[in-house]
This record gives structure tokens, C-alpha cells and sequence, in this order.
């Protein structure tokens, strides 16, 4: 079990109750100087002074420009720490879309948070300012060589998905532990494959998916496949020598254009030079773990190929927008050609981040607390009648405090009502996506190339003609009307008569 990390707020709560106990010992005038109270009881005299004052505990004080009020951020803990504890610890862009939903509901503005990116310790290692700049000399040649146009250079690789695994992120969990929190997700991680090309304009080529299977394809991976994409297998979902020339002849203008600029990088350098992994590649994977995540959180544990292909298109378009195809190239200093760009990410400025000021809730007594349940609400009311009923001058801070509570637990309850509509909501439409992949067809098609999804509707057009003129059957082939069955009539052993009565025949033979 990982330790608890509740040191620091011990000690706080020590000093906090002996500079509560000088306070009341200066009031009362068991002592008589600042100065000595504070070596009394070994706390700061500046801030026993400024408590005298009436400087509140700053653990107590409420930030200024908060758009959440208190009790939907309360609401909010509550659901986070919730998911948590099933093992699914929220990410910040989850947070951030029922904090905006919580938001919506009152037509406040909404808020929007920053994502970090992974540095490779290993690339960081090998990076050189000497070989990158013989690799931007070559680059130069050949375009000067050969007249290479800015909307003429491409960037293409592939890269590599385990279906069910989940990115690894940034988290939100319970402040009292040192060891990361656990996010579920399954052992069983198939591999599939990704070939992607990008221009530096701004656009992409269609994507081409490379599945593991044996042999056979199912019909239902193509029915709501983007246009142009590809799909196809291999014995363990990596590409092959002969999948990557397939796809090179399928892509035969881009051959042409980028065989003018065929470059290979120096090594453990991509981060640094390649388009797709400096503003691509990492954003599609983010997006595409957080789709993966949000479906695992609704209760589905298990990502099939169907999955994959919903989930990826969306990721796919959410990471490739032109203006971030754009931006890539102009990190990698190729469009416009400048060598500055990435010698700009050649030193690492590591900044301490300011850790988040930590909230220390007073020990309260039961009676003190906001009401969580009916049963709790039901007694506090039930003593809040009473004492008004006495009417009595000492009662009226107990009833107002009472009151306050109340519309506490109101408005909580309210707000964990609004966070589980939008989870039922999206449950709901999760299950009715699920509703129509079970009903995609799982007819399987044997092809030896990857095909595209108009390529398997004409084979699958083309089955169902031969199977309905296979079942079509010439009228004399039909089969005889059937009659009922008649019952055997049996002959008369003497005269041979069917039906005669043995009895009543002249020539029954007697014994």
C-alpha cells in the first residue's frame, strides 16, 4: 500500500491549535505580551500578530476568480475522488468538460487547460548541433539542386497502436498519496498499424490501416471507413516489405515528387526533425488514449478492430488540422527552410511548478456537518423545528447555521444531479453506438491486397448478385405438392376383396 502523505497536514493542524490556544490565552489575559506567547508556545510572533489582527487562517480563504462557486467545486472533488477509487483517475480534459457542463448550466464562461509533451531523455542525449547541420546542408543542396518547391515536400512514416491501451497522462487523485494512481485498462494489447503521409500545405493523404489477422478481412471494418482509406493485414499488424511497397505504388505521384528529396534523418533525431513526430503523431496517439479512456469509463472493457475504427478517424481529425500539418513543418525548419527553428529546442529550460495551495478542513463534529444523506437532512430538520419552536434567543445562530447547511445540501445535491445526467447521457449514446456496431455485418472477404472501402462494396455486390442467381431455381424444379397420408386398407385373405369383412366371406378359409 503507498504511503499516506498527511505530515505536513499534522503539522499544520499542530500549529494551528497552539496559536489558537495563545489567542485565547492573550485574550484572557493569562498572558500579557505578544512576544511571549509566541516563545511560549514556539510559533511565529508575526503571524500571531497578524491572527490578533483578524487575518484569517489561509487554508480558510477562498481564491479570488473562481468561476466554479464552492459547492460545485466540492461536487467536483467528490466525482473525481469517486472515479478514482474505481481505478479510472480523471485526466484534466475530463475535468475540464464537466466543469464546463457544471458551468453551462448557469452561462458562465467556460474554462480551458494547458497539455504538457513527453521529452525523450535518449533523443535529448544524442542531439548535436553539427550533425543536425549537415543534415539541413543536405537538405539544402537538393532543393537548390533540383528546384524543390515548398508545396512540393512531403513527410511520411508510420506508427504504431496497442488498441486498448490508454495514454499515459497527467491525472487527478487524492492529495494524500505519494505513489501514481492505477487507470485500468486490459493485458491484452493487439498491435495494429498506421502509414500516414502529410504535405506540407497542410493536408493529408488517406490513412492506411494495417490490422493483425491470419487471412480474411470482415466486411464491417469497410462500411464506415473514410473515403480513400486502406486497410490491411499482416500475421501480427507491423508492417511488411512488401505492405510498404503497396502502399508506395498506391501512392505513386507522391514516389515521384518525393524521390527528388528522399532523405534519412540522423539518428534519434525525429522529435527534432521529423514533421510527423514533432506535431502529429503525439497528438493523434493523446486524443486517440483519451477516446479509448472515455470508453473504458462507460463501462466497455474490451476495444475490437470495430472500436479502432471509430476512434480513430476522430483522433485522426481532431490531430490533423492543417494549421497544425503546417506548424510541424515549420519546427522541423523545412518550410520555410530555417535552421533556427530547431536550434531553438536544443537547450531544455526546466521551471519548478508552483504547487497548488492545499485546503485544510477543520475537524467538525457530526452535528456540524452538511447533511449527505435524507436521513442526516430529516434530524437536522427535525432539530431545527424544535428550536424554533422554543424561539429562544440562543437558538437563532444554531437555526440560521442549520439553515446555511441546508441550502449546502441543496445545491450539492443539485450539482451531483447535473454531473450524473451527463453521465447517463453519455452512457447512453455510448450503448447506442454499441447497438450499431453489433448490427454491422461480419461477413468475411478473402483479398491478397489492402482494399479500399468502395473496392469491398463491389465485392460484396457482386457475392450477393451470384448468390441470388444461384438461388434462383427454373419453375419444373419445383417441388410435388405433398398430399396427406392415407391410412392402409387391408385384404380379405379368402377372396382378396381390400376392406371385406373376413367374417362375411363365403370363402373364408376355416380351420
Amino acid at each position: 500500500m503507498p504511503p499516506i502523505r498527511n505530515k505536513n497536514k499534522k503539522d499544520l493542524a499542530k500549529q494551528e491549535g497552539l496559536i489558537l490556544l495563545a489567542i485565547s490565552d492573550l485574550q484572557n489575559e493569562r498572558i500579557l505580551r505578544v512576544a511571549q506567547a509566541a516563545r511560549i508556545y514556539k510559533i511565529p510572533r508575526t503571524t500571531l500578530q497578524e491572527r490578533l489582527s483578524g487575518t484569517q487562517q489561509r487554508s480558510q480563504i477562498r481564491a479570488n476568480n473562481h468561476k466554479l462557486t464552492q459547492f460545485e467545486e466540492e461536487s467536483l472533488v467528490k466525482w473525481m475522488l469517486d472515479l478514482d477509487k474505481r481505478g479510472l483517475p480523471p485526466r484534466h480534459s475530463l475535468i475540464r468538460e464537466m466543469a464546463n457542463y457544471l458551468l453551462s448550466q448557469h452561462g458562465n464562461q467556460q474554462i480551458e487547460s494547458k497539455f504538457s509533451r513527453k521529452y525523450n531523455y535518449e533523443g535529448a542525449k544524442c542531439e548535436d548541433p553539427k550533425i543536425i547541420q549537415e543534415y539541413f546542408d543536405r537538405v539544402r543542396e537538393v532543393i537548390l539542386e533540383y528546384g524543390i518547391l515548398p508545396e512540393d515536400i512531403y513527410n511520411f512514416d508510420e506508427t504504431g497502436f496497442a488498441m486498448e491501451l490508454c495514454a499515459t497522462a497527467k491525472v487527478i487523485t487524492g492529495s494524500d498519496r505519494y505513489a501514481r494512481p492505477k487507470l485500468l485498462q486490459r493485458g491484452d494489447r493487439e498491435w495494429v498499424t498506421a502509414i500516414e503521409a502529410v504535405n506540407s500545405t497542410g493536408w493529408a493523404l488517406p490513412s492506411y490501416i494495417i490490422f493483425k489477422a491470419k487471412k480474411y478481412m470482415r466486411l464491417g471494418w469497410f462500411e464506415d471507413l473514410p473515403a480513400n482509406w486502406v486497410i490491411n493485414i499482416s500475421d501480427n499488424g507491423w508492417t511488411t516489405d512488401k505492405i510498404g511497397l503497396e502502399w508506395l505504388k498506391l501512392h505513386l505521384f507522391l514516389l515521384q515528387m518525393t524521390g527528388q528529396l528522399e532523405m534519412c534523418m540522423p539518428p534519434h533525431s525525429s522529435h527534432l526533425l521529423q514533421p510527423l513526430d514533432v506535431g502529429c503523431f503525439a497528438v493523434l496517439k493523446r486524443h486517440y488514449g483519451q477516446l479509448v479512456e472515455q470508453r473504458m469509463r462507460l463501462g466497455f472493457n474490451h476495444i475490437d478492430k470495430f472500436d479502432f475504427l471509430t476512434a480513430f478517424p476522430k483522433a485522426r481529425t481532431m490531430a490533423y488540422k492543417a494549421r497544425t500539418v503546417r506548424n510541424s513543418f515549420i519546427a522541423t525548419g523545412l518550410v520555410t527552410f530555417n535552421l533556427d527553428r530547431v536550434y531553438q529546442q536544443l537547450t531544455v529550460r526546466l521551471k519548478t511548478p508552483t504547487p497548488p495551495p492545499s485546503r485544510l478542513s477543520d475537524t467538525q463534529s457530526s452535528c456540524l456537518q452538511t447533511p449527505q444523506n435524507p436521513r442526516q437532512f430529516k434530524r437536522q430538520m427535525t432539530t431545527t423545528k424544535k428550536r424554533i419552536s422554543r424561539h429562544t434567543r440562543s437558538s437563532s445562530e444554531a437555526i440560521g447555521e442549520l439553515f446555511t447547511r441546508a441550502s449546502k445540501a441543496y445545491e450539492m445535491s443539485i450539482n451531483k444531479l447535473t454531473i450524473a445526467q451527463k453521465e447517463l447521457h453519455d452512457l447512453r449514446a455510448a450503448h447506442e453506438r454499441e447497438k450499431q456496431k453489433r448490427q454491422r455485418s461480419k461477413q468475411q472477404i478473402s483479398h491478397e491486397h489492402g482494399i479500399t472501402r468502395e473496392e469491398a462494396q463491389a465485392l460484396v455486390q457482386a457475392q450477393i448478385e451470384a448468390s441470388q442467381a444461384d438461388t434462383t431455381a427454373p419453375a419444373e424444379s419445383e417441388l410435388p405438392v405433398s398430399h396427406p397420408p392415407v391410412r392402409r386398407q387391408f385384404r380379405c385373405s379368402g377372396c382378396g376383396v381390400a376392406g371385406h369383412k373376413i367374417t362375411g366371406c363365403p370363402n373364408r378359409i376355416r380351420n
